[in-house]
């Protein structure tokens, strides 16, 4: 294989000395599927799940013609593109939604497995629902994050399964015969009582369909989030809790709903959409807030993650922070909710501006920031 990985970078996502643009895995799965790729007709090869490209790439290296990939997050469909600039395979993908316009007629199919198990069944069936009947599926991830659980999910779409031996800490998943479900269970619908409200999630979103301890904190302080606002922007808002919830309890206010993830932004206008929002709640893909104008919005709400894939890391809430300040217009306020012990007040201090305590349980805290 001629591809060089070593030149591939995951900008513009988070970038440090321990967070690297591909894998063994990634290698793996192309070893693996290396001879189906180069017999493979144009148009047939899908690949699901490329972090930063290296599947991608690394099937047009060997010869696949008219890729179509799937990427949950911006930032990866981002560094793709980059990447292919950089070592001169453009034009040679598109970009699709995990839907029968990304696996119709599908043969050859490339997964990075994903962490969650739902998230991996719902990639599963509309495999099984779309691909090719001849169809094989060629996963792998890291050793350390796979559990057998993965093979009764894929066993559950497809008549075979083989296992690769691990090979530098990874180890492939190869499916074969999918079966094609009678319908699909996804996107879920589940009602929270408490908060009297529908929460519908693809399996990729982060929470699923349940609302987490974090939210609901942030949820019980909102009302005393700048009343005087008639905009606000939910950033990294996931299945859009609350966003929705914003603009059922303030009638007179709009709101934004942003995520990099394509599931949380579809589970978002679901969600809006069965809560009768749909009027004043705006859901965008976006990576952090780089299409919002400097200064242009008077409320953030922002519940960070604080992992970026499978690493524990801070990265991504300072740069969602970052965005943030920028897009804050001064006097703005962003209003947080993050696990105390990451201790992200002195950050926000010095990202946004002069930050308060709201409130703090015995996991949580929420903050407001004052933009300077």
């Amino acid at each position: 294989m001629g591809l060089d990985f070593a030149a591939l970078r995951r900008w513009p996502d988070v970038e440090a000395e321990n967070l690297f643009a591909t894998d063994a895995a990634d290698r793996l799965i192309l070893d693996e599927a290396n001879e189906a790729i180069r017999s493979a007709p144009p148009g047939t090869v899908v690949v699901i799940g490329d972090h930063y490209g290296a599947l991608t790439l690394g099937a047009a290296d060997l010869g696949a013609r008219g890729i179509r990939t799937h990427q949950d997050a911006l930032s990866g469909e981002l560094a793709l593109a980059a990447n292919a600039e950089r070592v001169g395979l453009v034009g040679r993908f598109a970009s699709r939604g995990l839907d029968a316009e990304l696996l119709s007629g599908a043969r050859v199919v490339l997964l990075a497995l994903p962490r969650g198990l739902d998230a991996l069944d719902e990639i599963a069936e509309a495999i099984a629902l779309h691909a090719d009947a001849g169809a094989v599926v060629v996963a792998g991830g890291r050793v350390k994050h796979m559990t057998t659980a993965m093979n009764d999910v894929l066993l559950r779409h497809f008549g075979q399964l083989d296992v690769t031996r691990a090979r530098s800490k990874a180890r492939g998943l190869i499916a074969s015969g999918p079966r094609p479900p009678g319908r699909s269970v996804w996107p879920k619908r589940r009602h929270d009582d408490a908060l009297d409200l529908d929460v519908v999630a693809h399996a990729a979103a982060f929470g699923g369909a349940a609302v987490d301890g974090g939210t609901r904190l942030l949820l019980d302080q909102l009302d005393a989030a700048l009343p005087e606002a008639t905009e606000a922007i939910d950033l990294g808002c996931g299945t859009g809790v609350i966003a929705v919830e914003l603009a059922r309890r303030r009638p007179g206010l709009t709101v934004i709903a942003s995520d990099q993830s394509a599931a949380a932004v579809a589970s978002a206008s679901a969600t809006a959409e069965v809560n009768g929002v749909t009027d004043r709640v705006r859901v965008i893909r976006d990576d952090a807030l780089s299409s919002q104008p400097d200064g242009s919005s008077s409320l953030i709400v922002l519940n960070p993650p604080f992992h970026i894939g499978s690493t524990v890391h801070t990265g991504i809430a300072l740069k969602l922070f970052t965005d943030g300040a920028r897009v804050l217009a001064p006097g703005g306020e962003l209003w947080a909710v993050w696990n105390s012990h990451l201790g992200y007040r002195p950050a926000l201090q010095r990202i946004v501006g002069p930050t308060r305590q709201i409130t703090r349980d015995r996991t949580y805290t929420v903050t407001a920031s004052v933009r300077r």
